[in-house]
Order: C-alpha cells, then sequence, then structure tokens
C-alpha cells in the first residue's frame, strides 16, 4: 500500500513539476502558441501590471511596439501612470490563436474615474511585442447604464452548426467600413436584430419617436440606418485593420480611423418620415476606433464600438512599421 501511494505521489510531484516548468518556458518565451485561454490570461495579467504600473509583471519583449490613443509611447508611459483599477464587470475578450493576438474592451479606471478601453496585444515566443491602447475618457452619464456589463449576446458561444469560418468573419468586420463610407446597408450582411453602441451610446433600434408619422435615424435598424445618409459625413476609414477573430464567440476585432473632413454642414436625410436634414456643424475631425462585431450564421448581429476624437487626418502611430 505504502508502495502504490509513494509511486502516485511521486507521479502527481513530477506532473507539477512538468507543469510549472512548461509554464516558466512560456514566460521565458519557449515558442509555444498561446491559445484561446492563454490570451484571455495574458490581457487579465497585462491590465494588473497596468494598474500596479508594473510593466515586469508581465512578458514584455525588448523590443515592443507601444502606441496609446496613436501616440507611440515606451511601456511604463501613458496609461501605465495613471490607471487606478482594473475592468471589472464590463469585459469583451477577442482571443485569436491563429494571428496570435488578442482584441479586449472594458470599462476600468483611470485616476479614479470610469474609462473605455480598446486594447490590441500581439504575442510571440511568449512574450508581448506590440501593445494598443485606444482610450475614451468623460463618458457620458446617460451612457454609463450599457458599460456595466457587456450584452448576453455578445458574450455567448456560438452553436458550432451556426459557427462562421474565421476569414469570412474577418471579411464580414470588413465590409462594415464600406457600408459606412458607401451610405449602402447591402454592403455588410446586417441580421434584422442588428443593434450598435458607440461608447455605450446605442445608435440604432433606439424607440420611435412618440409623435405619430415621424422617425429618427437613430430609431432604425443598422442596415436601414445607412441608406437614410445619416453617416455620409464619414468620407473615409483608414487605415482598416480586421486581423482578430474569435469563432467560439463569433466575435470580430476591428480597428480603424474615421476621417470627417465635415464639408457638409447640413445632411440631407432621405427615407424618414418628417426628418428631412440634420446639422453637422462641427470642425473636421478624425476618430481612431475600436469595434467589436458579433457574426454568426453568417450575419452581424451586434456591433459594440468605442471612440475618441483627434485632429482631421491625424498619424495612426503605427507608420513606418510592419
Amino acid at each position: 500500500m505504502r508502495r502504490i501511494w509513494g509511486r502516485t505521489a511521486t507521479v502527481a510531484l513530477l506532473t507539477a513539476l512538468m507543469s510549472t516548468m512548461a509554464v516558466a518556458q512560456r514566460r521565458k518565451g519557449s515558442g509555444a502558441a498561446c491559445d484561446r485561454a492563454c490570451l484571455e490570461a495574458l490581457v487579465d495579467s497585462y491590465l494588473a501590471a497596468v494598474v500596479a504600473h508594473d510593466p515586469s509583471r508581465v512578458p514584455i519583449a525588448a523590443d515592443v511596439r507601444f502606441v496609446e490613443n496613436t501616440v507611440p509611447l515606451k511601456t511604463g508611459e501613458g496609461l501605465w501612470k495613471t490607471a487606478s483599477a482594473v475592468p471589472d464587470t464590463f469585459k469583451i475578450y477577442v482571443p485569436d490563436p491563429t494571428a496570435q493576438q488578442v482584441g479586449f474592451l472594458g470599462v476600468m479606471k483611470e485616476n479614479d474615474k470610469p474609462i473605455e478601453l480598446g486594447l490590441r496585444l500581439r504575442v510571440r515566443n511568449g512574450q508581448i511585442t506590440e501593445a494598443e491602447h485606444l482610450i475614451a475618457r468623460n463618458l457620458g452619464e446617460r451612457n454609463l447604464p450599457n458599460l456595466q456589463t457587456p450584452r448576453l449576446r455578445l458574450l455567448a458561444p456560438v452553436p458550432p452548426a451556426e459557427r462562421t469560418p474565421r476569414d469570412q468573419m474577418l471579411k464580414i468586420g470588413a465590409s462594415y467600413y464600406e457600408a459606412l463610407v458607401t451610405s449602402n446597408g447591402d454592403a455588410a450582411p446586417f441580421a434584422d436584430d442588428c443593434v450598435r453602441r458607440e461608447n455605450g451610446m446605442q445608435t440604432t433600434g433606439n424607440p420611435a419617436p412618440a409623435t405619430p408619422g415621424r422617425g429618427t435615424p437613430g430609431s432604425m435598424g443598422c442596415r436601414d440606418q445607412l441608406f437614410t445618409r445619416a453617416m455620409s459625413y464619414i468620407q473615409r476609414i483608414e487605415p482598416r485593420r480586421v486581423e482578430i477573430a474569435d469563432v467560439e464567440t463569433g466575435l470580430v476585432f476591428g480597428l480603424s480611423q474615421f476621417r470627417h473632413p465635415m464639408e457638409e454642414k447640413t445632411l440631407k436625410i432621405v427615407g424618414v418620415p418628417g426628418f428631412d436634414s440634420m446639422p453637422m456643424n462641427f470642425n473636421p475631425f478624425d476618430l481612431p476606433a475600436a469595434h467589436i462585431f458579433k457574426v454568426y450564421g453568417g450575419k452581424m448581429h451586434e456591433i459594440e464600438a468605442m471612440g475618441f476624437t483627434m485632429p482631421y487626418n491625424s498619424k495612426t502611430g503605427w507608420e513606418g512599421w510592419k
């Protein structure tokens, strides 16, 4: 009995040691690929290190490329100095083992105030080689209720029979930007139940006005809203980076820079009863943005987006880097 127990204990000890060594090797850069669980855990470890203001807590490559709100920085700068609490209940992960990248949207705190963070990490040989922060500050009080917890349908796994191949998911995500700049609701495969939120503000599928015979573009669906030309002030979206997709959850993560010359000070709206025009008396501006698209059955069902304003025709911070 003692001999059997001794062998069992020895095997258990060896198994634990081998597991510990495997984790250590991955941290040192053993070349092992990071799977879905590994990529999600990397986000949590990274954000915990950011809040602790201590880059040494995560495996960051010596030649890491780090950009925050379009500005190239050194690790330890920017949010690394000002973060005060990790994301709590609003967290959406998009892990992609094929790309060895992970996208993330979450609400955390900076100097004890809520911010929405768009995050992208690229990993190679167990080390973070690229880190990208997009931060939306001054979140509207009316929008905060939509930033408490993600919509359940965003987080739900997609049944295998309804999953879309990864390559097709990336094409569907990329088609969203083309639909915007062409005001063509048929340029992307929007589902009838598609709902879009931006920085917590719901911008489609809102209740129609109480006044009979009147409508607004915001009360329409993702597809029909585009045909009204309500988004035609978006002249260019460049670059468009759609490289991350998670087949299991049907989520696609996209990064882009919206360019708004604001040449038209009034937009002519079509197809909305009682709503013929929309004032657009704004100066030219850019909007760097992160989007998450929920795709299943070949259709786009949910859109969760965040962004912030920058001067018109701003650089992205990634110029000169492949």
